[in-house]
């Protein structure tokens, strides 16, 4: 009995004891929590692993030249300067073939020829004039031998003297007609040459073989420019006329080549200003060395900072704004940013001009801003899990 007694008690204690050992050792330890960063207003901190990460792209920043003012509109034209718009100064109908549109030619070179009543008349007269001029010349030699000989009167050797005069004039008026139609004095057919008064391209034609040609005629017969220099146009409202200046730097784009800027060069500024549009007109000098810039062609002007006047500009993407201010987002590190008041000095269609907030050299969050600021409020509120 004793026995039995003593081998109970042995059980209990053991059971005993293997209780008190499980409940010791107890359920595994869990790991620790790594430690958080601080929570400070305006910083948002991500994990390494975070998948929002993925949605964030940051750009490096820099100064560049940067436009004055929002792009303007503006025409393609001419340059004034390079072209003539040629029209017959005689009546008369053409002959043979006008030169052709496109055709390149130089100062002088004959681009239609007429027949004309006019340039006959002209012919006429001149060689009317040369003999009325030796006639005059021989009857002014007689009375002066005459006079000599006291067969005439003084009176009389004057008047011959006049009519000399008068027939020299006439001549020299006739000459000067000719010289005025660039036809050669000795020439008597009638014929009138329509000549280029500068180099360049026939680049528009308003004549066919056999028309009959006035020099009243509203439109010019041809016009010849130099494409290879063209001229833009632009209108800017008063409020900005302070910021261009003659031999300014422009930067222009056209629907044809979207994505290639051609320069230009602010030439003549007017001195008027369109009182219902409240605009001066600008003209600006555009090389066009390839030909592949056009006449009429509408222009998209970018109005561009001197060499030195450079300043940061980031794309509106990395801009949000409340209340009456601007933000965006600095990386300062892989996983770390910050948000940034800044001030935007002018503001485009893409981008913005930052006058004031950002430095060369740091790193701007250029898409993901809005995230990273719905963010940075989850961790103020202690919403972040």
């Amino acid at each position: 009995m004793t026995h039995k007694i003593q081998s109970k008690s042995s059980f209990l204690a053991g059971l005993l004891m293997a209780a008190l050992l499980t409940a010791c050792s107890g359920p595994a330890e869990a790991p620790r929590p790594l430690p958080q960063p601080p929570k400070v207003a305006g910083q948002v901190y991500l994990a390494a692993d975070s998948p929002k990460k993925a949605y964030i792209k940051t750009a490096r920043l820099s100064l560049s030249q940067h436009p004055l003012l929002e792009p303007l509109a503006g025409k393609i034209t001419y340059n004034e300067s390079l072209t003539s718009r040629i029209s017959s100064s005689v009546s008369g109908r053409v002959t043979g073939k006008p030169v052709a549109l496109g055709t390149p030619v130089q100062a002088g070179s004959v681009l239609l020829e007429l027949d004309s009543p006019d340039v006959a008349n002209a012919e006429a007269d001149f060689a009317k004039a040369q003999a009325d001029l030796m006639f005059a010349n021989h009857a002014f030699n007689r009375q002066q031998e005459l006079y000599a000989g006291k067969a005439v009167s003084r009176k009389e050797l004057e008047q011959a003297q006049d009519d000399l005069s008068r027939a020299s004039s006439e001549v020299r008026r006739a000459q000067d007609r000719l010289k005025n139609l660039h036809i050669a004095a000795g020439q008597s057919d009638g014929h009138f040459a329509l000549r280029a008064t500068v180099p360049g391209i026939v680049v528009e034609r308003n004549v066919t073989p056999g028309t009959e040609v006035r020099p009243d005629l509203d439109a010019p017969l041809f016009v010849v420019s130099d494409i290879k220099s063209l001229t833009v146009l632009m209108e800017v409202f008063e409020i900005n006329i302070g910021k261009i200046k003659l031999g300014q730097r422009l930067s222009i784009t056209v629907p044809a080549y979207p994505d290639e800027r051609f320069p230009a060069t602010v030439q003549y500024i007017s001195q008027v200003l369109d009182e219902n549009t409240r605009t001066v007109q600008v003209r600006c000098d555009l090389p066009n060395p390839d030909g592949r810039l056009l006449s009429g062609m509408y222009a998209n002007i970018t109005v561009e900072s001197g060499p030195d006047n450079k300043a940061v500009m980031i794309p509106l993407t990395a801009v949000f704004t409340e209340g009456n201010a601007d933000y965006v987002f600095v990386a300062l590190d892989e996983n770390h940013y910050q948000q940034r008041p800044v001030k935007i000095g002018l503001r485009l269609k893409d981008t913005a001009v930052i006058a004031q907030g950002l430095q060369p050299g740091e790193l701007l969050v250029t898409e993901g801003a809005l995230m990273l600021r719905a963010e940075e409020e989850l961790e103020t509120d202690g919403g972040n899990p």
